[in-house]
């Protein structure tokens, strides 16, 4: 497991450039693109690139809340607009009108209020989902209907990262948790290893922006499984542009060197194989020399022992029982030798009479009939 890194690893001088960077990269491209009524408030984006995929278990409906310096999101100051889905069910309690007098009397920052079975009737076609994900900024919802919420929504609200965030409303804080979302980055951790969380706006001040995503990446590596150790890389950028690298982890050398050392150990197991394989094959092919007891030799020259020895009389040493028995066997292979060559000389001759009597059984057929034929015309004649 690698080391962890200071909160200085990440530097802000470079997020500092790739925020500068960006910034003029959108200057530039707001030159040429047609004016439009309304600006469109970009935001920019943290892209997180893990070393492995998180495990199953892991949540995409619930995010990691990494609090900010600077809010996303301030519906006291500009003129952003929350909404908040409630749990209209009998089994929750709760209704339209109490949930309007809390937030007129705590002055909380919502805008808009839907019921649940209201999102069911009325936003079920795809350009009324479509219409309700583009007209606020941001979305709460009760904690008891977040697990419903995704069939309902559709793919829109995942493609534009505005998934409703939950809200446990049995409590009485509901001001403190939306301030708290409101000041937080949400990061959804994905079924891949790259997932992408929202740090800053373009109408942010630049500094504004570098602590955010200075205060985003110190926090997301707090999160994340092993933390430091299980975080490749980290890029800004902003929703056409480029992504710019802020933070690249180094090549984990311990894994290649192990690498490495298994690819050896499975070549020397594979040569140790092929010797194997040529050491059988050379046993295989081995001539075992067969020592052969003469026929010649006399019975009486032979004499056995009680463990079934034989002593021969007329050779007093083993040298001389040696070299008798190899003069034995060459003559033996001799006769072999010679007895072969008989039985191939018969062979040829019995084939070469066969074919003398094939071809003279033929010529006699032939001359038989012709003097049939002759025959047959002589008594035609005479007729």
């Amino acid at each position: 497991m690698a080391a962890t890194p200071p909160s200085s690893s990440v530097s802000p001088k470079t997020v500092d450039k790739a925020v500068n960077a960006l910034l003029k990269w959108r200057a530039a491209k707001s030159k040429t693109q047609k004016p439009q009524l309304l600006e469109n408030d970009e935001y920019v984006y943290l892209i997180l690139t893990l070393k492995k995929i998180p495990q199953k278990g892991v949540s995409r409906i619930n995010p990691h809340k990494i609090s900010l310096p600077n809010p996303l999101i301030n519906p006291q100051n500009d003129s952003s607009e929350l909404c908040l889905i409630i749990d209209d069910r009998p089994k929750s309690g709760l209704t339209k009108d109490a949930t309007k007098k809390k937030i007129q009397n705590e002055n909380i920052p919502i805008s808009k209020i839907i019921k649940l079975s209201k999102l069911k009737t009325d936003y079920r076609p795809f350009e009324a989902k479509r219409k309700l994900c583009d007209s606020y900024d941001m979305f709460f919802a009760d904690k008891r209907v977040i697990p419903l919420l995704p069939k309902m929504l559709g793919k829109q609200f995942f493609k534009k990262k505005k998934i409703p965030v939950a809200v446990d409303l049995k409590h009485k804080n509901w001001k403190e948790q939306i301030e708290k979302t409101c000041w937080s980055a949400l990061l959804f951790l994905r079924t891949g290893t790259c997932s992408v969380a929202k740090v800053g706006r373009i109408s942010m001040g630049r500094e504004e922006i570098v602590n955010n995503v200075v205060a985003a990446i110190n926090g997301i590596a707090e999160i994340v499984p092993r933390k430091w150790g299980g975080v490749r890389s980290f890029h800004l950028k902003l929703l056409d542009s480029l992504a710019l690298p802020v933070y690249q982890a180094l090549p984990d050398l311990k894994l290649k060197i192990e690498g490495v050392k298994e690819e050896e150990e499975k070549a020397e197991e594979v040569e140790k194989e092929m010797v194997k394989e040529e050491k059988v094959t050379k046993k295989k092919g081995r001539i075992h020399e067969i020592r052969y007891m003469d026929n010649n030799v006399d019975e009486d020259d032979i004499e056995l022992n009680n463990y079934g020895e034989g002593n021969v009389d007329d050779y007093g040493d083993n040298e001389g029982k040696n070299g008798s028995l190899e003069v034995e066997v060459k003559k033996r292979k001799k006769g072999d030798k010679g007895n072969n060559e008989k039985i191939t000389k018969v062979k040829k001759e019995d084939g070469i009479k066969r074919k003398k009597n094939v071809e003279k059984a033929k010529n006699e057929d032939g001359a038989k009939q012709k003097k049939h034929k002759k025959d047959l015309l002589a008594s035609a004649k005479l007729k």
